[in-house]
């Protein structure tokens, strides 16, 4: 089969790679009909996350067609149209158990990224990120192996396009639990740092949900744009002011009442941060978190559905504690919103398809990685056909 490969830090190529096949009894086969490029799938991309390995198969934004299924699945059958979460849960451990999907003890063959982990168990398995996470081989591809397969995936009404629920894989129960954990609703306000597809997602969930008032916080202005016109976001260009000195003017001096950070490790910080991380003394940049922390009011939520690793320069822990913060973050337990949310897209509430800007075929996916990492052509989101 075709497969997108990793070979290094900005060399991905499509290559003919071995066949999946069943490894497990409750494995499927999944022949892909669309996958995507995830804004996470570009710190891969860029050599910023270890654990990768020449060959390794990216991606985890994927759906298709069942077409091989182990001995000991029940839930799915040859034929089915499924949507597949990024995260791969086995449904019966502590943390299956509680719905936190993302935090399973037992797919992971991996260390995970902790750097104090005292023995602790890793977290769940990732499709195509890293053998951190246990070196699954990702779905951009004609084929995938699905392990698992009677907790994850989810059947897709023939009613609905794949480019109606491909996002439902990951982006966008992200923005989705982003939201839930800023705690807003009607007559809320927020502001939401980064305008990817993450913070767009979250943009749409929040007016699905009633907040009255988001503010996207990016420096690229098509983004911009395209936020205001399309979910009535109040656009801020951190280039051109402070954003966080903005928004707490603008609010009373008292600041939102949640942030979103969809930015993460790779925000575009201080010379002094990328002395840091050039040295790794550091591993992420605080610029968007310190912002964060700054534009929210006293006794709100930072909520950070954006990727963090390592140590953390300027934390301003002092502040957090002084405004009274909750911070919420970590992987996203897509299985656990998925069924609601393609409820969502079916009758209308959500269209997350109106970020897709780039469809290309596979074979064209090295040339999708280049346009969405140097945001050129005013890509948002790009979607692979194999």
């Amino acid at each position: 089969m075709k497969a997108l490969v990793y070979h290094g830090s900005k060399d991905v190529r499509v290559e003919t790679v071995k066949d999946p096949v069943l490894k497990e009894p409750d494995d499927i086969i999944l022949r892909v009909s669309a996958t995507a490029i995830c804004g996470s799938d570009l710190h891969l991309y860029r050599g910023k996350v270890p654990g990768l390995q020449s060959g390794d198969i990216l991606g985890h934004e994927f759906m298709g067609e069942v077409v091989e299924t182990g001995s000991a699945v029940t839930a799915l059958k040859a034929g089915d149209r499924v949507v597949v979460p990024f995260a791969i849960a086995c449904g019966e451990c502590f943390f299956c158990g509680t719905r936190l999907f993302a935090a399973c003890e037992r797919t992971n063959t991996g260390r995970g990224a902790l750097l104090n982990a005292k023995g602790l168990r890793p977290g769940a398995a990732l499709f195509g990120y890293t053998h951190l996470y246990g070196g699954v081989p990702g779905g951009q591809a004609e084929f995938v192996r699905v392990p698992k397969a009677n907790v994850g995936p989810i059947r897709i009404p023939d009613a609905l396009s794949d480019e109606q629920v491909l996002f439902l894989s990951d982006i966008l129960p992200t923005g989705y639990q982003a939201i839930l954990n800023a705690e807003v609703g009607p007559g809320s306000n927020i502001a939401i740092f980064g305008a990817g597809p993450v913070g767009l997602m979250a943009a749409a969930c929040a007016r699905m949900l009633g907040v009255e008032g988001i503010i996207m916080v990016d420096h690229h202005e098509y983004r911009l744009e395209f936020a205001q016109r399309t979910y009535g976001a109040v656009p801020i260009n951190f280039d051109k002011v402070d954003a966080a000195e903005v928004i707490v003017e603008a609010t009373h001096r008292r600041g939102v009442d949640a942030v979103i950070d969809a930015v993460g490790f790779e925000a575009k910080g201080s010379a002094i941060e990328t002395v840091l991380t050039t040295l790794k003394v550091e591993a992420s940049s605080g610029k968007a978190l310190r912002q964060c922390i700054a534009a929210v009011r006293r006794g709100g939520v930072v909520s950070v559905p954006g990727v963090y690793a390592g140590f953390l320069h300027g934390f301003l822990f002092g502040d957090i504690f002084e405004k009274g913060l909750t911070i919420k973050g970590g992987q996203t337990h897509a299985q656990r919103f998925m069924p609601e949310l393609l409820e969502h897209i079916g009758n209308g509430r959500l269209k997350p398809e109106a970020i897709i800007t780039h469809r290309l075929p596979l074979a064209e996916a090295a040339r999708g990685y280049r346009v969405f990492n140097q945001q050129r052509e005013d890509c948002r989101k790009v979607v692979l056909t194999p």
